[in-house]
C-alpha cells in the first residue's frame, strides 16, 4: 500500500531536482577545449615572463604586473584563442570578462611562484 505513494513521491522529486549530473555530455567539449587553451595561454605568457631579464631580478615580485602586460603581444594569438573558447562554454562576452577578472587577478601570483618553482623553462 505504502509503495504506490512512495513511488509517486520519489519521481515527483527526481522530476522537480532535474540531472545529477549538472553538465551536459555535450559541454565536455568545449570545457576541454577551454582547458587546454588556459595552459597554452599560461605556458606562453610563463615562457616570455622566464625569458626577459627583468624576472630574475629581486624586484620580480614588485614588478610582475609590468612582465605581465609587456608579455602580451607576444601570447595575442593563445589569449585570443583562450576568450573564444570561453565564450564557446559560457556565451558571448564571457571570455573578456574572464580574462580580464579573475584570470589576470591570480596570474601575478600564479607567474611568481611558477618562476620560483623554476617552471617553465625557455
Amino acid at each position: 500500500m505504502i509503495m504506490a505513494p512512495l513511488l509517486a513521491v520519489s519521481l515527483v522529486v527526481t522530476a522537480a531536482t532535474g540531472p545529477l549530473d549538472p553538465q551536459p555530455k555535450q559541454a565536455a567539449v568545449p570545457h576541454a577545449a577551454l582547458q587546454s587553451a588556459m595552459h597554452a595561454t599560461t605556458d606562453c605568457l610563463m615562457r616570455t615572463i622566464a625569458a626577459d631579464p627583468r624576472s630574475r631580478q629581486a624586484s620580480a615580485d614588485a614588478m610582475m604586473g609590468e612582465l605581465i602586460v609587456d608579455s602580451m603581444p607576444a601570447c595575442a594569438a593563445t589569449v585570443r584563442e583562450m576568450i573564444d573558447a570561453y565564450d564557446a562554454s559560457f556565451g558571448d562576452g564571457t571570455g573578456e570578462r574572464f580574462f580580464m577578472g579573475p584570470y589576470l587577478d591570480v596570474l601575478p601570483t600564479a607567474a611568481s611562484r611558477m618562476l620560483k618553482a623554476g617552471s617553465p623553462a625557455k
